[in-house]
């Protein structure tokens, strides 16, 4: 499946909810959710009583969308997931957190996990002094992300940290003088803000 090019606001708009795709705007009054809370199209507003399926359905579209992941992806996250001791939903959003993507959007690098994808992907980030641009990277506790030296005055990255407002989950530290961080530990499931039910997504893969 093709990656979405799309007005990705059409996106939150099917989800009902803010997905934070499109970075600074999603945090104000412009955003389209809050404009217009109903699905795109021209029958958005005809809302039908969601069959099981669709829930389920709606709850896995909405974590991959959220995270940016395709769907041949998502569904390699939820077998690995599975594998894994615990709870199998907690265990898929904390790989799809470790994603560098994601870890480098939650270190306040990029404005929003689009971003943080392409800034990864043009080698403008390293981990433990060596350079990846790979975006599902999967972090390691204890890792070193950081901007790459070359890197230090790219206008954008230093616009997103100047104008910085969100708070950095418990899990990771940054020094933004230096623009790098640290993978302390793990998230745990009350430290990850994804609008989703994983339960649900749990269910969809296990019909």
């Amino acid at each position: 499946m093709a990656r979405y090019t799309g007005p990705v606001c059409r996106l939150c708009r099917r989800e009902g909810v803010k997905l934070y795709l499109k970075g600074e705007k999603c945090y104000s009054d412009k955003c389209p959710v809050v404009k217009r809370g109903t699905p795109p199209g021209q029958h958005g507003a005809m809302r039908r009583k969601p069959t099981e399926y669709a829930l389920q359905l709606r709850e896995k579209q909405k974590a991959r969308r959220f995270y940016g992941v395709l769907e041949r992806q998502f569904e390699r996250y939820f077998e690995m997931a599975s594998r894994k001791k615990g709870v199998t939903g907690e265990a898929l959003l904390q790989l799809l957190e470790r994603r560098l993507d994601n870890v480098v959007y939650r270190m306040g690098f990029a404005a929003s996990r689009a971003e943080a994808r392409q800034i990864v992907k043009h080698s403008h980030i390293e981990v433990n002094g060596r350079k990846v641009n790979i975006p599902s990277y999967l972090v390691r506790e204890g890792d070193v992300i950081a901007v790459r030296e070359s890197s230090r005055d790219h206008k954008r990255i230093k616009e997103v940290v100047a104008a910085a407002t969100r708070t950095v989950p418990a899990w990771l530290s940054v020094d933004y003088e230096n623009l790098r961080g640290t993978v302390l530990r793990f998230p745990n499931r009350d430290e990850i803000d994804a609008p989703v039910q994983e339960h649900l997504i749990v269910e969809y893969y296990s019909r």
